[in-house]
């Protein structure tokens, strides 16, 4: 009987791991299509369409023993070393924040660029430095943390990303910078003495942070994005499209159920993402008939040295065809490409 017992024990020890354990493995899988009006809203909006808009994701979870075994055998299923997720130098905590400032940065752009097309103005503020991430052993390290929001050094108060380099230029190993910041909306204040940057080309003194420019827009009307649960900058083309939709008086959809993925930059071009394949599946399965792609470039240099490399729409068409869909793959360089293709739809 104890045998037995120790039997079913370790049996269960092993189900356990196997389901249970994290591997340095991410898998990942298609996701689903979200309408993007249900994030997105646009003050005395007009918003009397008879289509969607809808935002792509992927699915992407850590790995255990048993979902690693089991995504080898599926076909849409793509494993992926954590170093292809993640930073080498990020936590998984500083990625989830790198990724939720991919997605405001994403907002910022789609809000400034869906104004421009519908010719009104906005007005844009300089907030901080945003901290990406805090390097392990460097000045910082237990002081700043990912999320945080440099605001003032030394009493100065920072106007634009290049003036905190320019006021940590002048300092040595060992001296100190006063830092103010926000964290968790919360104003606070600490001293950091410098150290040598950690695995920097050349020996300087720094607070061993990386970051990013922190900007937030204005507009009129107000929009209103929650988003707190994507992260990533893909849905940045259709969130642009979704404000202008609502900016403007015509019906853009035509009454169709349009979907799209690719990242929206500040000049009006449409950025390449990942995952492109998963989403196109993910698109026909949620009954989505028109289907927005990256039309990427790839240079001579990147193509010599990953012949294999193709743009996100010549993916997006292989895969169509794959599957076998009726959904209708538009490629895109240019937010203009995707509001002249919907501006020449027959309505439904």
């Amino acid at each position: 009987m104890k045998k037995k017992i120790s039997i079913y024990v370790v049996l269960l020890v092993v189900i356990c791991f196997l389901m249970l354990y994290r591997l340095d493995a991410y898998i990942m899988k298609p996701g689903s299509a979200y309408d993007v009006s249900k994030f997105v809203t646009v003050e005395n909006n007009h918003t009397e369409n008879k289509g969607s808009m809808s935002l792509m994701t992927v699915a992407m979870q850590q790995a255990t023993p048993f979902s690693y075994l089991w995504a080898k055998t599926q076909k849409y299923q793509k494993l992926m070393d954590i170093n292809q997720v993640r930073n080498p130098l990020e936590d998984e905590e500083e990625y989830n924040v790198r990724q939720l400032k991919l997605m405001s940065d994403s907002q910022f752009n789609a809000k400034y660029i869906a104004f421009q097309k519908a010719g009104l103005q906005t007005t844009i503020h300089f907030d901080g430095v945003f901290v990406l991430n805090v390097l392990d052993g460097g000045a910082s390290d237990g002081l700043l943390k990912a999320g945080d929001e440099i605001i003032e050094v030394d009493g100065h108060k920072i106007s634009n990303q290049q003036m905190l380099v320019d006021l940590l230029k002048p300092k040595e190993l060992g001296d100190k910078a006063t830092v103010r910041f926000i964290r968790n909306k919360n104003e606070q204040e600490v001293t950091i003495t410098l150290k040598e940057i950690p695995r920097a080309e050349e020996k300087r003194a720094g607070l061993g942070i990386s970051y990013a420019e922190s900007k937030s827009i204005e507009t009129n009307p107000k929009v209103t994005m929650k988003t707190e649960d994507i992260g990533g900058p893909s849905a940045g083309l259709m969130f642009t499209l979704e404000i202008l939709d609502q900016l403007l008086k015509e019906d853009l959809t035509k009454g169709y159920a349009v979907a799209g993925t690719g990242e929206m930059l500040v000049d009006g071009s449409v950025g390449r993402i990942g995952g492109i394949d998963y989403k196109v599946i993910a698109a026909d399965r949620d009954g989505m008939e028109i289907f927005f792609a990256p039309d990427d470039e790839i240079s001579p240099e990147l193509k010599a040295k990953h012949p294999e490399l193709e743009s996100n729409y010549a993916t997006a068409v292989k895969t169509a065809k794959e599957i076998g869909t009726k959904m209708k793959i538009v490629p895109v360089k240019t937010v203009d490409d995707a509001i002249n293709y919907l501006k020449q739809l027959q309505p439904k």
